[in-house]
């Protein structure tokens, strides 16, 4: 059986890249865990895996080291679209973005690009509310403790 085709729209820049190279370990009507290698190699992490959850709007994702030990989590805030006839996923980058580090210390990042977005009328109301709502779902998760029940997702498969 054939697996979809999963491409990443960022917004800046605006660009649209096939993840061809993502190999996906899980899927249902929920969820997508892939795993991957990095698309521009970083001095500090080398790959990952990553849960898509589908009807949350966010994705999380392990970043490792050659090492195998957990650099931190990075949780975008997304949304996408399905192409059934292609059996396609895009999934858009909506700039927002939350690592949890190992110590358990959380930065929310990107906030500027996500204003100039807003401002620059590239990200419409639909668009900021939604990603504003992700936002405040993913944290709540997070500050409440409750970001294993994400991680375990991925847990399975490291």
């Amino acid at each position: 059986m054939s697996q979809p085709t999963l491409y990443r729209k960022r917004i800046i820049p605006d660009e649209c890249i096939p993840l061809n190279d993502d190999e996906i370990l899980y899927i249902d009507e929920k969820i997508i865990v892939t795993r991957w290698k990095t698309l521009h190699p970083k001095e500090n992490f080398t790959h990952g895996l990553s849960c898509y959850f589908l009807d949350e709007g966010y994705k999380v994702s392990k970043f490792l080291n050659s090492c195998e030990r957990l650099v931190y989590w990075y949780c975008d805030i997304v949304d996408y679209t399905y192409d059934k006839a292609e059996d396609t996923y895009v999934f858009r980058d909506l700039l927002v973005d939350v690592i949890v580090y190992p110590d358990d210390f959380v930065k929310v990042t990107d906030i500027d690009e996500f204003e100039q977005s807003i401002e620059n009328g590239v990200l419409k109301t639909a668009d900021v509310t939604g990603a504003l709502k992700s936002l405040s779902k993913l944290l709540d998760i997070i500050y409440g403790g409750k970001f294993p029940l994400l991680t375990r997702e991925i847990e399975k498969y490291t």
